[in-house]
């Protein structure tokens, strides 16, 4: 038997929660945390004794544990997970029946009931990713539930549950065959080269599917394009197919070179009518501006922060400073492409700073369109953190 445990709420707390809220946070206690293990067994009510949701402990960034569900009679048990993971399998339908597509998230968290796990896949193969200790004490449950609901080729996952959520090195083969890799896998016809089994990244972000695919069908046609902050270079790739004329891909990473690489050959691409530059981003736009480098098309998407020898970046303070860099090289009449997936600031702010950067410079722009997460990446209303991504089509006018 799980352990189980009644925590009540402070009011404002209590109401937030009431209206959806599934994050539990320690603020939100009236009475200080008792001792408790990861996984207990979790009950809310209000001050007044008045029941309010049902979770379970898990230490997890901000928070203490999710809210998985408001029904009192709710246990949280094997049935309780197969009806969740069978409800994400008739939302994504459509997606399993695209043959243009074989990535993509089926389980994403809170937005699917069930804060703290992520499921994705890839071309049979699935990705379980736990991102705190008290929903992996679940994982027997969780593995038996998707057993009676999918057949699957094999099953890897992803500890993120290390001191400040960092991943955890393991054999990340759970169950099933194991994969020969790199396992290929589509997105709208583009092919992307994955790795199940080698740490926390496989190769691809799929939350930039439909973004990629903006790209390929109507940005890339005879542009050049830089790609920042490049990885695997996806964004590369997907302009090189819609007919950019070059591209650049930057990132500081040393495997980003053979990475890029591979991610070009798989679709049949000629990696070395490309540029693909291994360097700091930043350093990298000095060098563009000392050589009077310009781009049709520039992608930014850095990580929320990253730290190099010289430089420290945060998106929530330093993406005006950024978009500065990269709108000194777009050409007149160019597109930036900005990105972010931080979830400390909204689409509205993002939007402060981009009229901040343009101000800078003094030029003009035009927002052209504007992208959040795809409908396989499930959010709630109720937790406005969950919908993090952010992408902006800007024009750049004189």
């Amino acid at each position: 038997m799980r352990p189980e445990i009644t925590l009540p709420l402070k009011k404002q707390a209590a109401e937030k929660m009431k209206k959806g809220f599934p994050l539990i946070e320690v603020s939100a206690l009236a009475k200080k945390l008792p001792p408790i293990e990861e996984g207990s067994i979790v009950h809310l009510c209000d001050e007044a004794g008045t029941f309010i949701g049902k979770g379970y402990y898990g230490k997890q960034n901000k928070g203490i544990g999710w809210m998985l569900t408001n029904q009192k009679a709710d246990e949280i048990n094997h049935s309780f997970f197969v009806n969740r993971i069978k409800t994400a399998f008739e939302q994504r339908k459509s997606l399993f029946q695209d043959p243009t597509t074989t990535a993509f998230r089926l389980f994403n968290g809170e937005g699917d009931g069930m804060g703290g796990l992520t499921i994705d896949y890839y071309n049979e193969f699935y990705v379980f990713t736990w991102y705190s200790e008290g929903i992996y004490e679940f994982r027997t449950d969780v593995y038996k539930a998707f057993q009676q609901v999918q057949s699957f080729k094999g099953i890897y996952e992803k500890k993120r549950f290390a001191s400040k959520g960092e991943y955890v090195e393991d054999d990340d083969f759970v169950m099933g065959e194991r994969g020969e890799f790199p396992l290929l896998v589509k997105e709208n016809d583009i092919q992307f080269a994955i790795y199940l089994n080698d740490g926390p990244m496989v190769g691809v972000f799929l939350d930039q599917r439909e973004v990629r695919k903006r790209i390929k069908d109507t940005y890339a046609k005879g542009k050049t394009v830089l790609n920042t902050f490049s990885y695997t270079g996806a964004f590369s790739v997907a302009a090189a197919i819609g007919g950019a004329t070059k591209t650049t891909s930057v990132d500081l990473a040393k495997r980003s070179l053979p990475k890029t690489i591979e991610q070009f050959s798989v679709n049949g691409i000629d990696y070395e009518a490309q540029d693909i530059v291994v360097m700091d981003v930043f350093n990298y736009f000095k060098y563009a501006k000392k050589k009077e480098l310009s781009f049709d098309l520039v992608i930014l998407d850095p990580p929320s922060f990253a730290r190099s020898k010289k430089h420290t970046f945060s998106a929530a303070k330093d993406y005006t400073g950024l978009l500065q860099e990269a709108i000194a090289l777009t050409e007149k009449n160019g597109v930036i492409i900005a990105s972010t997936n931080c979830s400390t600031f909204n689409m509205g702010k993002f939007h402060k700073f981009i009229k901040e950067a343009f101000q800078k410079e003094k030029l003009n722009y035009e927002i052209l369109e504007q992208y959040t997460l795809p409908r396989d990446f499930k959010t709630t209303k109720a937790f406005s953190e969950g919908d993090y991504l952010k992408v902006v089509f800007i024009k750049v006018k004189g």
